[in-house]
């Protein structure tokens, strides 16, 4: 019965696809609904099936396709793959809903139709690349994941912004399969299979080279520093709900991938975790630090992705270091910590993009500084974006919290450990990683400061109106479910068969909730009776004005600064005076630049270098025919030397 019901599901999505395919001349909102519908129920549907596996109900296995022996589109669902299904069915069956209201408010006409459709074909690839029980079938699903999300991605083709987005995207993500090809390729010529199955104690070079090949495909395609600039630019320039699969669930797919082949095939050194734990670090510190400086809500919430994917490397990579250490109490709650924050990045991370979404379709812009005063005008909206924001900042009791207290149990758990470099490098990436949290909240206070609370700074905030219910009701589900899942985390591991040493979730919000009922209490018994309506005081001002609040740019103005060698600014400023001695200032420019350190350092210098051995190899192909019979000529000479030589 099982595989029916995921047979069904896979059928359900690829027609959710073909439909609008076929009718994409037709701009007709009844296309649009089949479409949307087919994703909601195929997410039913894989959620019973993952809920299933995980309850015990065996490894569902099959195979798809075989054209000759040993090559073979075969799928397994085991507990690891049932519970990134289940990811993908949460989050896709709530972007399918808030999908319902805010596809027939963009622009495009019957484009509608092809977006509905890719998004089917986006997340059936998805679900294919988890289930896939041969890495050839991996291979096949992870480049059709690239290609359906490329196209999402260049649903506004016509802005230059976006035509930039999806290049840098398109290069990357194949950067990333050829890199995945290449590890894959390489565990063929060490195994001669294409099975995902155990390599052995084997730890020869070519299973090193298979290794760091795919960490660096999954690394690319998890938005892993310094491999991360497409995010900032894809995410922006994707309509939400795109965002939300792309954040919330592609990126876990990377992870997925790691995890699935250092569990499923390696034996892992120990230098793989260090190098794993060092780039998971990285990646969440810096992370953290470029969405302060964010102010296109959609950029920070990119670069907040970052961040998270690091935490998950930082769990994949101290699970490694312990479990080369034979501490399996320790890898296992290290393990444990990265997988329940990648489901509980998934969900709050969609909530933010969906209801950012909402927030950019009543105002008509993405930058924080042009927002202000939507609580009031959009209420619902603010309460979901603010649990939202709660559970990325891992504050208790909600959900983010919950994984990341984890992670910090295994760091303070790492004294058992003898080799003192060890101790000192986790106690570095401790102090990293605390640093991480307490900067990811402030990023937060501020972004939801920015676009919530105070003055409206610009006519269209004013104007600002609530979203329709669909667009309220995905969010809600997901707002639901960070909550539940941040109080009965301790009780979900439980019933799993993994009791960890983590507080009670449950009790430590019930402990908060008495405490807020206390002090409203005493606040509503010892209070003034007297009530005074006026104007926030203003340093004398007699009415505020929305230029003169305190904006994002002067909230993380101090962190600017501390960061600077980070974001390496540039400060100019221009003045002229109306006498020689500089006192009776006429008038000036000012400047604040944050240089792309790694777009201009990094990505820049390659891309240019690219360009020059293009333009030298294209002098070759200068469309004479007598010069390619030459170079046939050479060519064949070449050949017949080299072979008469090693025959």
């Amino acid at each position: 019965m099982i595989p029916e019901i995921f047979f069904t599901a896979l059928v359900l999505l690829f027609l959710g696809f073909v439909v609008p395919l076929v009718f994409a001349q037709y701009d007709r909102r009844v296309i649009r609904t089949f479409s949307l519908t087919c994703i909601l129920c195929a997410s039913v549907l894989l959620g019973f099936v993952a809920l299933d596996v995980l309850a015990g109900g065996g490894t569902l296995a099959f195979v798809g396709y075989q054209p000759v022996a040993g090559i073979s589109l075969a799928f397994m669902v085991d507990r690891l793959a049932a519970f990134f299904i289940l990811i993908i069915a949460l989050v896709s069956g709530c972007v399918a809903i808030y999908s319902h209201e805010y596809t027939e408010h963009l622009t495009g006409g019957s484009r509608r139709n092809l977006l509905c459709g890719c998004t089917n074909l986006f997340i059936l690839a998805m679900a294919l690349v988890v289930a896939s029980a041969t890495t050839l079938s991996f291979l096949l699903f992870w480049e059709l994941m690239a290609g359906a999300s490329f196209f999402l991605v260049m649903y506004e083709y016509r802005e230059p912004e976006t035509r930039k987005a999806g290049i840098f995207y398109f290069v990357m993500t194949q950067i990333s399969t050829l890199f995945v090809l290449l590890g894959i390729i390489a565990l063929y010529e060490q195994t001669g299979s294409f099975a995902i199955a155990p390599l052995g104690a084997a730890a020869s070079p070519l299973v090193t080279a298979a290794f760091l090949s795919l960490f660096l495909g999954f690394s690319i395609k998890g938005g892993i520093i310094p491999f991360h600039k497409w995010l900032p630019y894809a995410h922006p320039a994707s309509p939400s709900p795109i965002s939300a699969l792309m954040s919330g669930v592609m990126l876990k797919i990377a992870v997925y991938g790691l995890i699935r082949f250092l569990l499923g095939l390696f034996t892992p050194d120990l230098w793989w975790g260090v190098l794993i734990l060092a780039a998971g670090t990285a990646s969440a510190v810096l992370g953290v630090i470029y969405a302060l400086k964010e102010h296109d809500v959609k950029g920070m919430l990119a670069y907040s992705s970052i961040e998270n994917v690091g935490i998950i490397f930082i769990g994949t990579g101290l699970f490694v270091i312990f479990t080369a250490y034979h501490l399996p109490q320790l890898a296992l709650i290290s393990l444990l910590g990265a997988l329940f924050h990648s489901l509980n990045h998934a969900l709050f991370k969609s909530l933010l993009f969906l209801t950012s979404g909402s927030v950019i379709h009543a105002t008509r812009t993405r930058d924080i500084e042009q927002m202000g005063g939507l609580a009031h005008r959009m209420p619902y909206t603010s309460a979901l974006f603010f649990i939202g924001a709660l559970a990325i900042a891992a504050l208790p009791p909600l959900n983010g919290f919950a994984s990341e207290v984890l992670i910090f149990i295994s760091f303070f758990s790492s004294v058992a450990l003898v080799d003192p470099f060890f101790k000192v490098l986790l106690f570095i990436c401790l102090s990293l990683f605390a640093l991480t949290s307490a900067l990811s909240a402030a990023c937060f206070v501020k972004a939801y400061g920015s676009i919530f609370l105070a003055l409206p700074r610009s006519p269209e905030s004013a104007g600002a109106r609530e979203v329709p219910a669909a667009m309220i009701a995905a969010p809600a589900i997901l707002a639901a479910a960070c909550v539940f899942l941040g109080l009965f985390a301790f009780q979900i591991f439980s019933l799993s068969g993994f009791p960890v040493p983590m507080p009670d979730m449950l009790l430590v919000g019930l402990l908060l909730l008495v405490m807020a009922a206390l002090a409203y209490v005493v606040l509503y018994f010892t209070a003034s009776r007297e009530v005074r309506i006026s104007e926030t005081w203003g340093c004398g001002t007699p009415s505020q004005q929305p230029s003169t609040e305190y904006s994002g740019h002067g909230f993380s103005e101090p962190i600017d600064v501390i960061f600077s060698a980070i974001y390496r600014t540039r400060i100019r400023n221009e003045r002229t005076f109306f006498d020689g001695q500089n006192c009776i200032f006429r008038e000036g420019t000012g400047e604040i630049r944050l240089m792309k350190v790694f777009e201009e350092y990094f990505y820049l210098p390659v891309a240019r270098a690219s360009c020059r051995a293009a333009a030298l190899l294209s002098r070759f192909q200068n469309g004479c025919l007598d010069t390619y019979l030459l170079y046939v000529f050479v060519t064949v000479i070449a050949i017949i030397l080299f072979l008469g030589w090693f025959a």
